[in-house]
């Protein structure tokens, strides 16, 4: 028996999915971790927090599914992206890590823009310069906290950090190093004219690696930490949406993603690096070699849903909260909902982006907020597909959902009928570290390519299809959506600035 072994270090735990060769999930354990936010738009966790967990989950999973780590064959790896850990000397952590969500770098944006000018930036990394990345935050760093800078020896994202626990390799993977700001996506390594515009030493940044490649083995330390047998391998993996887009087969052109947890995600592969011109989507290296995607992100997807839930209502269900919502006629009796709760990523780069609930009356009841915040955030995942369109890119012939919004049949048929496409689930549910799984196994020799693996190990399940009636009236009701942010943005900028 052959069994592979994914570990997700997201924003809110680390997960490890036990499969064996089939593609068939054996176990999953996820340890929760710490999230600090010490000051308004700051979000920050402490790298040993990632390793410990680590160690936990995937010393239970090994526990519970009493699979001998002689049996595993090899390691993938997947997390959270643009996250900042920073080491010094024998490797100690300088100083928390700065996630994905932290908005404090606008300033900073504006810097790299102005220095390495946009076009440049757009040309080398495929991407805008944003809040969320990481070089904006290690200018940050460099120009607040000096000190911390200047005992600088590595910086590493969130899942690197935990491989060189594991493995005691400075590695990355190249669709996790796109949403760096200092990645030539082209190239597919880091861009000598980025770092050398900010002072960055290379020396700092770990090597790149293709989604398969073994970059090290298991350490006789980490074998005593993890249960891990040392010497198994360990692949690149990738940057999380990446992995996801493994996880549920979306490798190819024409096979696009949706992924509604936490965040949202539109996601495309492309044969080829396709460049938004004004930076509204992101164009990133793929976990499959020699393929790119672009993605539009909503940060706040199925969030502004848990906002709402946990201030109103926090004793329902989600399931509950979904399927009352279900009764409200299409549209929430003229209400709509803004979701930039945490700012927005896509279509607008605007941490100052604020949310909104436009059209409220005294008829409206619970259930309508709940209806228009579901419709809201469907909205803004259509903006990513218009983006695409956009783009360049065709009609998608496949689109394939997944994350725990998804598991509401209400916000499903929402969905499909406000992009006017029909929607696939798959089997795979573990996501992320599924598909760090699958690239473990392409790795080992399990499936030839990524292409096989998901062949597979990935099936789609349930169809849903968009209902003619719906769709048209959500076409106008876009449109109104649409109007929303422009409408807005002086003075939710003006309220923002004065927290």
């Amino acid at each position: 028996m052959s069994c592979l072994l994914g570990v997700d270090v997201s924003t809110t735990g680390v997960k490890a999915v036990l499969i064996d060769y089939r593609g068939v999930v054996l176990g999953t354990v996820t340890t929760a971790h710490a999230l600090s936010t010490p000051y308004p738009l700051w979000s920050e966790q402490n790298p040993e927090d990632w390793w410990s967990g680590a160690c936990a989950s995937i010393r239970e999973v090994l526990r519970i599914t009493k699979v001998p780590r002689s049996e595993i064959r090899a390691v993938g790896l997947t997390g959270q992206m643009h996250s900042l850990a920073l080491l010094g000397t024998r490797n100690q952590v300088l100083r928390p890590a700065i996630l994905w969500n932290d908005q404090r770098t606008a300033q900073q944006c504006d810097r790299i823009r102005d220095e390495l000018g946009s076009d440049k930036l757009l040309t080398i990394t495929g991407n805008d310069a944003l809040t969320g990345f990481t070089l904006p935050k290690l200018i940050w760093v460099q120009e607040n906290e000096p000190e911390i800078y200047g005992n600088i020896e590595h910086l590493l994202l969130a899942k690197d950090y935990v491989r060189l626990c594991l493995t005691g390799d400075y590695a990355t993977d190249c669709a996790g190093a796109s949403g760096t700001s200092m990645l030539d996506i082209r190239k597919r390594d880091w861009s000598d004219e980025v770092l050398s515009s900010f002072s960055i030493p290379r020396r700092w940044l770990p090597k790149t690696h293709e989604g398969p490649v073994f970059t090290g083995v298991i350490s006789p330390d980490a074998e005593a930490a993890t249960g891990l047998a040392a010497g198994t391998p360990v692949v690149a993996g990738a940057g999380d949406q990446a992995a996801q887009a493994v996880g549920v087969g979306a490798v190819s052109p024409g096979i696009n993603a949706v992924t509604l947890g936490t965040s949202g995600v539109v996601f495309a592969s492309t044969d080829r690096p396709i460049i938004e011109p004004n930076g509204a989507l992101h164009s990133f290296c793929h976990a499959v070699p020699s393929r790119w995607h672009m993605m539009g992100v909503m940060l706040s997807a199925g969030g502004s849903l848990r906002w709402l839930r946990d201030r109103l209502s926090p004793e329902l269900s989600f399931e509950k909260l979904t399927h009352g919502a279900g009764r409200i006629p299409v549209g929430s009796n003229g209400l709509l909902f803004l979701p930039y709760l945490t700012g927005e990523r896509t279509p607008h780069a605007d941490p100052l982006a604020r949310g909104a609930l436009i059209g409220l009356t005294i008829r409206h009841q619970y259930q309508h907020i709940v209806r228009a915040v579901l419709e809201g955030v469907c909205f803004g995942l259509r903006d990513g597909f218009e983006l695409l369109h956009s783009a360049g890119l065709p009609a998608p012939q496949e689109v394939r959902v997944s994350g725990g919004g998804m598991q509401s049949p209400v916000w499903r048929q929402i969905l499909s009928d406000v992009l006017g496409l029909s929607l696939y689930g798959v089997d795979s549910t573990e996501g992320a570290a599924f598909g760090a799984a699958l690239l473990a196994g392409v790795g080992a020799g399990v499936w030839k390519t990524v292409d096989e693996a998901c062949d597979e190990a990935v099936h789609t399940t349930h169809r849903v299809d968009a209902e003619d009636s719906a769709r048209g009236a959500y076409n106008g009701l876009y449109e109104l959506y649409r109007d929303m942010y422009p409408s807005l943005r002086a003075l939710t900028h003006r309220l923002a600035e004065s927290e």
